[in-house]
């Protein structure tokens, strides 16, 4: 079995790499992968798998950070002009852009999922020659949108393992269900696809990230200490006047913002664990003699668990709707993302560890690494986990050419072999699985 794997890999890897260079060139930001989206539902269905996408994996009531509906039909035009499948565009219309492919056995078994995002983040790619991808013509060619975080590579995981798990079905037991999530950036999509009930039925899941500091060759196994967080967007509306003439007759928001700017940062850390606030833009006024009379703000909070964000939440927008009172303008806050606070199950973790030891290119293993950021396939870990199953979210090594989040992200490529061949052994392997056993029913009850 191993060995068949590790043939079809590399059998098989000049193709992702392809398909993740075009994924760069063609970089979609969260809710707008159209393009993205289409092709992974089309090879999906030439593969096979039933596929669920759209509405049927996202509840609309719960998107977050959803761009205007101008903006959403001019990225779906752009899309089309850059080779997303018409046939799957109205399926995502509307920035649905979830798909799940699902393939069943029809042995008992559990079932297994592994989720992947797609989305790339708002920043403009470096067009320097000492970026490979430019200097190899795969630079993103959209404009303000770059994949800077691998989740080029993280959607070809997703396919290369659908490829993979497909050619050995036969040695395969239960269901397998292949999330391939909008948004995470901002982390806007989980929430959407669970409250759809993507994950209701999954007894295993596994998900993770390319990079985030560890090296080539190294898989850490699971991942604790993600931050909850909350996202807002916040509105003041005040009055604009003559600054010099008629200052009296002026509602200033750009003080109100100000003052909760300030004001925010002053909230009392936490005693039970790491609390987090910041004020990542400020915008208002139009000229130096204008009193101004709009203000914006966008303002995240963090918490190291979800009571603990909640406590910041809470405080910020008593001071946000506060400085509103103080300088008599109107208030609006919006919440724009969201992710919950969970560790990844520790029962489940030398079941991963057995199985990534398996990979040749792997020369190191560790159970867990303690992280810094946020990370809304926790709402998935957390849904399998309240209904019984184990979850874990792991992080396969790469060299990185640039920082995550920086115009000269690049990774080496070779880092997707070694997550599949570790994804697709913890599928393969699934009668090794805690707490299961060949007398588990088919539909995952244990």
């Amino acid at each position: 079995m191993n060995q068949q794997l590790k043939q079809l890999v590399e059998s098989l890897s000049p193709e992702w790499t392809a398909w993740r260079r075009d994924f760069h060139k063609y970089a979609e930001s969260g809710w707008v992968e159209f393009r993205t989206a289409s092709i992974v539902a089309e090879k999906l269905q030439e593969w096979g798998y039933v596929i669920q996408a759209g509405k049927e994996v996202i509840r609309d009531e719960a998107r977050m950070g959803v761009p205007s509906a101008a903006f959403l039909a001019e990225q779906e035009k752009r899309a089309l002009g850059q080779g997303a499948r018409p046939e799957w565009l109205p399926v995502f219309s509307g920035g649905f852009t979830g798909v799940v492919g699902i393939l069943d056995t029809g042995r008992p078994g559990p079932t297994i999922g592994f989720r992947v995002d797609m989305d790339a983040l708002d920043i403009q790619e470096s067009d320097e020659q000492d970026h490979l991808p430019a200097a190899n013509g795969y630079v993103s060619i959209n404009p303000g949108m770059m994949h800077a975080c691998g989740h080029d590579a993280h959607t070809t995981i997703g396919l290369g393992l659908a490829q993979v798990l497909m050619a050995m079905k036969d040695q395969l037991k239960g269901r397998i269900k292949l999330i391939f999530q909008p948004a995470e950036e901002g982390v806007r999509g989980a929430k959407a696809m669970v409250e759809a009930g993507v994950l209701d039925d999954v007894d295993f899941f596994f998900s993770g990230h390319i990079g985030s500091g560890v090296p080539l060759g190294e898989v850490v196994c699971g991942a604790r200490g993600y931050l909850a967080t909350t996202k807002l967007d916040v509105t003041y509306k005040g009055y604009s006047s003559h600054a010099g003439g008629h200052p009296e007759d002026g509602k200033n928001a750009l003080l109100a913002a100000a003052s909760a700017a300030l004001n925010l940062h002053s909230i009392p850390r936490h005693s039970q664990g790491s609390s987090r606030i910041n004020v990542g833009v400020l915008q208002a006024g139009s000229g130096r003699n204008i009193v101004p009379g709009a203000a914006y703000l966008k303002v995240e909070t963090r918490g190291a668990t979800s009571d603990i964000n909640e406590y910041m939440l809470e405080r910020a927008i008593q001071i946000i709707k506060g400085a509103a009172v103080m300088h008599d303008v109107q208030e609006s806050i919006e919440i724009v993302g969201m992710a919950n606070s969970c560790d990844s199950s520790s029962e489940l973790i030398p079941f991963i560890r057995s199985q990534a030891e398996k990979v040749e290119a792997v020369h190191a293993v560790r159970d867990f690494v303690v992280a810094g950021g946020s990370e809304d396939a926790t709402y998935m870990l957390q849904r399998v986990q309240d209904n019984g199953g184990l979850a874990s979210y792991l992080v396969i090594g790469t060299t990185l050419a640039a920082g995550h989040h920086n115009e000269k992200f690049d990774i080496d490529e070779r880092v997707m072999e070694i997550a599949i061949q570790t994804y697709a052994l913890c599928a393969l392997h699934a009668g090794e699985l805690p707490g299961w056993s060949g007398e588990n029913t088919e539909n995952g009850e244990k």
